[in-house]
């Protein structure tokens, strides 16, 4: 068992103080197979290149760690800690990422039990007061509370690819990750 929120606090300190944004934290997987999975992004940018990813992870890790050791396990058992930029077909997770999109494509799920929809996917039209504005490609325009959205995502389209800037590689080529037992404190 995890504690997300707790995780997600301890995760946005680290981000925010290297000057990076948090998108999302999210733990999926079983057993020995579990990653967690951050998200953030440079806001200069809207990315984050290798060098800040291996950057966040170290001050993830070392936090995650310092914690551990000192109120136990956040994690119990094995995980791999993913950094991560959240791309161009990037998850819509703040209110802020719905106002910066309109007029993207989305495809949006709504949680369990919310009755007039189960999905949508077109065009965001607004974002006002916690609503969320879709042309729905069946329904037409359609509002939903924030609240009631589970997942939203936006779709690579030929516009959404031009209104982003492109992603800067520097650093790919020489990135090298070492295995955790030959790195030595």
């Amino acid at each position: 068992m995890a504690d997300i929120a707790r995780l997600t606090q301890l995760i946005e300190t680290e981000a925010t103080a290297l000057g990076f944004e948090l998108v999302r934290v999210r733990l999926s997987g079983q057993g020995e197979e579990r990653t967690l999975q951050v998200m953030a992004e440079d806001p200069a940018t809207g990315q984050l290149v290798m060098g800040q990813c291996a950057q966040l992870s170290r001050a993830i890790s070392a936090s995650i760690d310092a914690v551990e050791e000192a109120e136990g396990e956040l994690v119990e058992g094995a995980y791999m800690l993913e950094v991560g930029s959240p791309g161009i077909d990037r998850p819509l997770t703040r209110p802020k990422d719905y106002a910066q999109w309109i007029g993207h494509d989305a495809k949006i799920a709504m949680v369990d039990g919310y009755t007039e929809f189960r999905r949508l996917s077109g065009p965001l039209l607004a974002f006002e007061d916690g609503q969320v504005s879709i042309e729905d490609r069946k329904a037409g325009p359609v509002t939903v509370p924030l609240s009631a959205i589970n997942y939203a995502q936006l779709v690579l389209t030929d516009k959404l690819i031009a209104a982003t800037q492109p992603l800067d590689m520097s650093g790919a080529d020489e990135f090298d990750e070492t295995p955790a037992e030959e790195v030595q404190d």
